[in-house]
C-alpha cells in the first residue's frame, strides 16, 4: 500500500466532509482504511464555532499500534501541527491522536 496516496485520500475525505460539532458525530467509511498488515486508520476533521480538530485513530486486533507506524501516518495526515496522543485504557489496542486549531486562524 502506498501510504502517501492513502493518507492524501483520507485527508481529502475529511476536508470534503468535516464533522460539525456538537451535532454531527457520524463518521463514514471514506474516513477509514486498513493496511495489508491489519492496521486500521481513521482520520476526521471536526469543526465547531471555536475550534478545528484533526483526529487520527489507529487500531489493531492483535496488539497496540507501534510508535513508528503511527508516526508515519501522522506526518502525512496532520500536517503543520503537532498531534498529541489522547489518554487511553491500559492494554488497549487503539491509539488516538488530536491536533487543535483555533477557528480564527
Amino acid at each position: 500500500m502506498d501510504i502517501e496516496s492513502e493518507a492524501a485520500r483520507l485527508r481529502a475525505a475529511a476536508e470534503a466532509k468535516p464533522l460539525r460539532l456538537p451535532v454531527n458525530r457520524k463518521v463514514d467509511e471514506t474516513h477509514h482504511t486498513v493496511t495489508p498488515d491489519g492496521l486500521s486508520v481513521w482520520f476526521t476533521i471536526q469543526v465547531s464555532p471555536h475550534n478545528r480538530i484533526q483526529e487520527a485513530v489507529f487500531e489493531r486486533f492483535d496488539r497496540a499500534p507501534s510508535d513508528e507506524e503511527c508516526r508515519r501516518w501522522l506526518t502525512l495526515l496532520i500536517v503543520g501541527m503537532q498531534p498529541t496522543e489522547a489518554g487511553g485504557i491500559p492494554g488497549a489496542m487503539t491509539r488516538r491522536f488530536e491536533a487543535f486549531q483555533d477557528a480564527a486562524t
